[in-house]
C-alpha cells in the first residue's frame, strides 16, 4: 500500500476536487484506490451503508474510486452548531459537542482513532489519497494536529502542497507556507501544484519557476480552472451558487445560517426546466417563485430565529396565500410545524420555539440520532425514492395522516390539507431521476430526461482527463509511499 497526501496553502484551494480527480485517474489506471481525510469540518454529511456519517467530499471521492463510502474514510467530522461550538463525530458516531476553545484539549485523544481508521483502510487497497484540512501554514494549531502535518508525520505520508492562483497571491501562499513550517514538517512536502488558473498558463512560467527555485520543491503542474466542478456536489456552504438553470419553473431555497446537506438541491439546479435561486440573508423571497425549499439545518431552532430575522416567515405566508408550494427537508420540515421543543438543550439552550404553523405537526428533539439509508415511495405519485435520514427529533401531528412518502408501510413526512405545503426527513430525494421527474411534473414543471448519476460519473471522468492533460500525474503517483 502506498499513500499520498494533498494539503492546501489555504482553505478552499480545491483540495477536495483534486483528490477526487486523482482518485478517478488512479482507478482508470487499474489501481484499487481509496480516499481518506483525517479531520473534516462540514455540515454537509453523507450516510454510510452501516449507518455512520462522513463528510460529503469523502463520499464523492469514494464514488470516484468506485467504492461505497465508509466511516474510516473520514474518522473525525466536526459539525458546527454555533459560532463557537461543534458536534464531534468519531468514526461515524457522535462523541460529544465542544466549544472551539476546548477542542484543542480533545485533539490529542483523536489521533488514535485517526490512525486506526487509516490502517484499516489501507489494508484493502493499492493506494490511499489523503486530503488535509485548512492549511499547514496555520502553525498556531500545530500542537496536537491530526489534520495536516501531525497526521503526515505520524503516518509517514508524503505531501503535495496546492495553491489557489484564482484568489491571487499564490507565490506568497506557497513560499510563505514553507517559511512558517517547522523544518521537519517542511521536509514532508515533495512538491506543489498551482490550481484554478484562468487564461494561458504559460503566462505564469516565471512565477512557477520562482516558486520552484525558492522552495526547492518539485512542481507538478498548473491546473486550469475546471468549470464543470459546478456539476459535482459541493461540501462548503461558501460554494453555494446564486442559482442554476434558466427554466420557467422557479424554485427558491433559503440559505439558512446553519444550512446542512444542501447538496439535496444539486439535481434541481441541473434541471434545464428549473430556475433555482438561493435566497440569502437580507434578500426577500421572489414573488414569482413557484416552489420554496426549506433545507436541512444543524440548528433548527436557531435557524428559525434567523429565518424570522430576515422576514422570510412573512414571505412564506404570502407565498402560500398566493397558491405557491413549500417543501421542508429535515430541519426545514421541523420548522414548518407548530412548535419545536428541545427540553434537554440538545441544539442549544433548552426551551421551545414556535414554528411557522404551515403544517399541523410538532417536533420534540431527542438524544437518539437517526442515521440510515432509506427506500420509500412517494405518496402522491407512487414514484420510488432512495435517500437517507440524518436527524434528531421526533415529529408527530395530524398532518402525518397525509404522508409525503411511505417507508415499509409506515408514513413518512407530512402534507397540508391543501397539498401545497410538504415536509420530509428524506435527504437526496431529487438524486433519483424517476422521483425528480414525477415530483416536478406533479407541481406543474417540465422535467428533463437527464440522468443525474450518469452526469456525475461523466464529470468525474472528465476531471481525471483534465488532470492527466495538465499535471504530471505519473510523477504525483510515483511520490506516494
Amino acid at each position: 500500500m502506498r499513500a499520498l497526501m494533498v494539503q492546501g496553502a489555504g482553505s478552499n484551494v480545491g483540495k477536495s476536487l483534486l483528490v477526487a480527480g486523482l482518485c478517478r485517474a488512479a482507478k482508470l489506471r487499474g489501481l484499487k484506490v481509496a480516499p481518506f481525510k483525517p479531520q473534516n469540518m462540514s455540515n454537509n454529511a453523507a450516510v454510510t451503508p452501516d449507518g455512520g456519517e462522513i463528510g460529503r467530499a469523502q463520499a464523492l471521492q469514494a464514488l470516484a474510486c468506485g467504492l461505497e463510502p465508509q466511516t474510516d474514510m473520514n474518522p473525525i467530522l466536526l459539525k458546527p452548531e454555533t459560532e463557537t461550538g461543534s458536534q464531534v463525530i468519531v468514526q461515524g458516531r457522535r462523541l460529544t459537542t465542544v466549544r472551539a476553545r476546548d477542542y484543542a484539549a480533545l485533539k490529542p485523544q483523536l489521533m488514535t482513532p485517526v490512525l486506526e481508521s487509516f490502517n484499516r483502510l489501507k489494508c484493502g487497497v493499492d493506494l490511499v489519497i489523503v486530503e488535509g484540512a485548512g492549511s499547514p501554514a496555520e502553525v498556531n494549531l500545530r500542537a496536537g494536529d491530526i489534520a495536516n502535518m501531525g497526521f503526515a508525520r505520524a503516518a509517514n505520508v508524503p505531501v503535495v502542497l496546492v495553491g489557489d492562483i484564482d484568489r491571487g497571491g499564490v507565490i506568497a501562499q506557497i513560499i510563505g507556507t514553507q517559511a512558517v513550517l517547522d523544518p521537519a514538517d517542511a521536509a514532508m512536502i515533495e512538491g506543489f501544484v498551482i490550481n484554478k488558473f484562468r487564461g494561458d498558463p504559460r503566462l505564469f512560467d516565471g512565477g512557477y519557476a520562482l516558486i520552484a527555485a525558492r522552495t526547492k520543491w518539485r512542481g507538478f503542474g498548473v491546473l486550469p480552472f475546471f468549470p464543470a466542478a459546478a456539476r459535482l456536489p459541493a461540501e462548503d456552504a461558501l460554494d453555494l451558487p446564486r442559482g442554476g438553470g434558466t427554466g420557467a419553473y422557479r424554485v427558491a431555497s433559503l440559505q439558512l445560517s446553519r444550512i446542512a446537506n444542501f447538496d439535496d438541491l444539486d439535481p434541481l439546479a441541473q434541471e434545464p426546466g428549473v430556475n433555482l435561486s438561493m435566497v440569502r440573508s437580507g434578500e426577500a423571497i421572489p414573488g414569482d417563485t413557484d416552489l420554496v425549499i426549506l433545507p436541512g439545518s444543524k440548528s433548527t431552532r436557531g435557524d428559525l430565529d434567523f429565518l424570522r430575522a430576515q422576514g422570510w416567515d412573512i414571505d412564506l405566508a404570502a407565498h402560500v396565500r398566493r397558491g405557491g408550494y413549500v417543501l421542508g427537508i429535515c430541519g426545514g420540515y421541523q420548522m414548518l410545524g407548530r412548535k419545536i421543543r428541545d427540553p434537554d438543550g440538545l441544539e442549544g439552550p433548552a426551551g421551545e420555539t414556535p414554528g411557522l404553523d404551515l403544517l399541523e405537526v410538532d417536533t420534540v428533539m431527542t438524544a437518539d440520532k437517526r442515521l440510515t439509508r432509506t427506500e420509500a415511495t412517494h405518496a402522491a405519485t407512487g414514484a420510488p425514492i432512495r435517500g437517507y435520514e440524518i436527524h434528531i427529533g421526533k415529529t408527530t401531528g395530524e398532518a402525518r395522516r397525509r404522508p409525503f412518502a411511505n417507508v415499509a408501510g409506515e408514513a413518512e413526512g407530512a402534507v397540508s390539507a391543501a397539498g401545497r405545503v410538504m415536509g420530509s426527513y428524506l435527504h437526496a430525494m431529487f438524486s433519483g431521476d424517476a422521483f425528480r421527474r414525477a415530483f416536478l411534473k406533479q407541481l406543474g414543471a417540465t422535467p428533463s430526461t437527464t440522468s443525474y448519476a450518469a452526469g456525475i460519473e461523466e464529470t468525474l471522468d472528465t476531471l481525471a482527463t483534465h488532470l492527466e492533460a495538465h499535471l504530471d500525474v505519473d510523477g504525483l503517483l510515483a511520490v506516494a509511499r
